[in-house]
């Protein structure tokens, strides 16, 4: 509601101000035609009386003119009579005086002037009167031309006026509608002032209950923990961070195929440079025929110890791979031996910087070469251009790499935002090598074709070239998988493993990562021993079982022992008493041996036939029937029965005390558990309502606040406007009757002319 009553009142102001602007040009515009107006009235007066001035002149030279046109024709008169006296004096003979003569002379003269006097004001007049017609006329059309004006300024006002009613009283309307709304709106603050004074209450009851809950779970956690490794940041690194298996399995991936790759182009670099040393001693002067120049000389001492550079790329990264195992954190601030491999490539560039200038060199030779035509100078020139951008790139690679294997020696070389753009910067400069590579293949090609041209090409040279043409498409073949890789395991590369200190505060140290990595292999190892207990346990258990088993055993065994010896004895009893009653007494063994074994095959299959099987307890028993095997049996079934008995019943005891206290701890734990787990619910849930609650009296008081604000600001604004729409519209309407008057004035006097 107020975000719409906000956009009603910017409209309103918005319109407010194109009405504003339009009535200070409607205002211009009626005061320059008021102004106008004003200015013709008076030349209207002006042109008035110089039309009277000249009605009158007017009127007094046709006064004069019939004065004179009588005096004329008395004149006239007085001639015909003095005419007619002469006539008659002339007949009578009679000679006329000189003072009649004199006298008409002088009326000639008088008669003469008047008419050329009545000739120029006739002239005159009719130059006035032809001047009035034309300024009648002129100030007819400027009157017709005002009229018109005046109506269409009246026009215009009487819109205007309309206008201006029709705002005012929506304006009106909108400000009684508006008084209504802040009405609403105050008792709308008012009731959010009643609740944030609840709020407050309940925000100081929920701030008493969590302070009291603070200071018991503080106690709790300062009696019960001893010590909060999280807490410092230098024992949170030695914490082992979670595993990631799958990223390590992944990274271990990455870097075997890595090494796969640089062992390529250890490879090809090594053929690059060898045939490269092996070209300078072929072209442009054979070393076999005549010594090369001391530039090439010293270039190929330098070719020469090529291994020396490139070797230690391959042996890096086998060192990098066999580090990133299943078992290890690889991350940028644990992986030391990426910076054993960022120091074999720094040494690989700066081979590179030193042996640039005299390949340099040594391409400007090849173009000294007499039979050296301009196409293959040319060629010479793009090929020293390839190899400049090769080492530059190659320095861009080196510069990223060093940058990469900074965090494995100082954690804040380089923050993990960054590492991101290192990487897709790497992956752009290995595109960058690749196209490198792929105009240096091209170029040289070009270059052995045109050299192939040339009448002083010795096979040897050919070969050479097949080689040097050979390892750089190897090259090129090489730094294309490398970047190709490098582009689809981007994301992989440049996103986070995860890894970090617990409760996610600061980040590995490197300096402890060794310490972190040996306490994570202690733990592994502490797990790999409890659960070798842990089978030590289960054995133990299974022996004492087996050691059971063969304790009953041993008490069967012993009590058939006895059994047999008593029957032993009894037969001993019998024989001695059988050889007593008989003479030829044979001797007791063969007596013995006749009892205890059957005389006959008969008896044996009889024997063997009463063999019986019995179950106990223990399993499956086999007994030979006898006389008294019934006893036997009995007793051999009480004795187990008892011992059996007597076990359980000590097992079962155990077990019930076992099961009590594991009950107890149990009960004790579970209860702590749930009152902890309800502590810390609960003093999540207290502070996310103070939270809430603080919020919310803030949001209400500066929502009250702001209402108050815009809603006086509106108030006042409104009032300032509407004074100056009535004082505005109060002039407007002087000025409309004024225009008013004035137009009725001149209408009349118009009327009257």
């Amino acid at each position: 509601m107020t975000a719409d009553l906000q956009a009603k009142y910017t409209k309103l102001a918005q319109e407010y101000s194109k009405l504003r602007a339009q009535n200070q040009v409607l205002k211009k515009a009626v005061v320059d035609e008021q102004a106008n107006t004003n200015s013709l009235k008076d030349d209207l007066k002006q042109k008035d009386q110089s039309l009277r001035k000249a009605e009158q002149e007017m009127d007094s030279l046709s006064f004069r003119n019939q004065q004179l046109a009588k005096r004329v024709e008395l004149l006239q008169e007085e001639l015909q009579a003095s005419e007619t006296k002469g006539r008659k004096s002339k007949n009578k003979g009679d000679s006329p005086s000189q003072p009649s003569f004199q006298t008409q002379s002088v009326f000639d003269e008088d008669l003469q002037k008047k008419i050329q006097e009545n000739e120029r004001l006739h002239i005159q007049f009719f130059e006035a009167d032809e001047l009035h017609r034309q300024q009648e006329a002129q100030l007819r059309a400027r009157l017709e031309k005002l009229e018109w004006d005046t109506e269409q300024h009246q026009a215009v006002v009487d819109s205007l006026t309309a206008k201006y009613t029709d705002t005012i009283e929506r304006l009106q309307n909108d400000k009684a509608r508006l008084e209504i709304k802040v009405q609403t709106l105050e008792r709308e603050a008012k009731d959010c002032r009643l609740r944030t004074e609840e709020c407050q209450q309940q925000l100081r009851k929920y701030q008493t209950e969590l302070s009291n809950q603070l200071k018991h779970n503080s106690s709790v956690i300062q009696e019960k923990v001893p010590f909060n490794d999280t807490k410092f940041g230098d024992y949170n690194s030695l914490n082992v961070p979670p595993h990631n298996r799958r990223h390590q399995l992944k990274a271990r991936d990455a870097v075997g195929q890595a090494v796969a790759f640089v062992q390529d182009l250890v490879s090809a670099l090594l053929h690059f440079h060898s045939y490269t040393e092996q070209r300078i001693h072929i072209y442009p002067l054979d070393s076999s025929i005549e010594p090369i120049s001391p530039l090439n000389q010293k270039f190929s001492q330098y070719l020469h110890e090529n291994a020396a550079y490139v070797r230690p790329l391959e042996d890096g990264l086998l060192h990098l791979h066999q580090s990133v195992t299943e078992d290890t954190v690889t991350v940028l601030e644990t992986v030391g031996k990426l910076q054993d491999f960022s120091k074999s490539f720094f040494t690989y560039t700066s081979f590179l910087q030193k042996i640039l200038p005299y390949q340099l060199k040594s391409l400007e030779e090849e173009c000294d070469v007499p039979l050296c035509t301009a196409s293959l100078s040319a060629k010479n020139r793009e090929l020293q251009a390839d190899m400049k951008r090769v080492t530059s790139v190659f320095e861009k690679l080196q510069s990223y790499i060093s940058l990469l294997a900074l965090p494995s020696v100082r954690s804040d070389a380089m923050p993990q935002s960054s590492s991101c753009a290192v990487f897709t910067q790497l992956a752009a400069c290995l595109h960058g090598l690749h196209d490198a590579t792929r105009e240096l293949s091209k170029h040289y090609s070009q270059k052995v074709v045109l050299e192939q041209e040339l009448p002083t090409v010795t096979q040897k040279l050919r070969t050479t070239n097949e080689c040097l043409l050979s390892s750089l498409a190897s090259l090129t073949s090489c730094t294309s998988k490398i970047a190709t890789f490098f582009n689809n395991n981007l994301d992989f590369f440049a996103s986070s493993a995860g890894y970090g200190p617990r409760a996610g505060v600061g980040n590995l140290n490197p300096l402890q990562t060794e310490t972190m990595l040996r306490n994570k292999k202690q733990a592994a190892a502490y797990i790999h021993t409890l659960r070798r207990v842990q089978q030590s346990q289960e054995k133990i258990a299974r022996l004492e079982q087996e050691k059971e088993h063969w304790l009953l055993e041993a008490q069967l065994g012993r009590v058939r022992l006895e059994k047999e010896s008593k029957r032993m004895a009894q037969l001993e009893a019998r024989l001695s008493a059988h050889l007593s009653e008989d003479a030829p007494r044979p001797s007791p063994q063969d007596g013995l041996l006749d009892l205890v074994q059957p005389a006959d095959p008969e008896t044996e299959e009889r024997t063997g036939s009463e063999v019986s099987q019995s179950t106990s307890m223990i399993g499956m028993l086999t007994t030979i029937p006898t006389s008294e095997s019934v006893g036997d049996e009995e007793s051999r079934e009480h004795l187990i029965k008892t011992h059996y008995m007597t076990r359980v019943a000590e097992l079962t005891t155990q077990l019930q005390m076992s099961d009590s206290k594991a009950v107890n701890f149990h009960a004790e734990c579970r209860a702590l558990a749930k009152r902890l787990a309800i502590a810390e619910k609960t003093r999540e849930t207290l502070t996310e309502d103070m939270k809430q609650a603080n919020q919310n009296v803030t949001r209400l008081q500066d929502e009250l606040s702001t209402t108050k604000r815009s809603y006086e600001d509106q108030l006042s604004m409104m009032s300032d406007h509407l004074c100056s729409m009535n004082d505005t519209l109060s002039k407007q309407r002087e000025e409309i009757d004024t225009l008013k008057l004035g137009n009725k004035g001149n209408s009349k006097k118009n009327k009257g002319r």
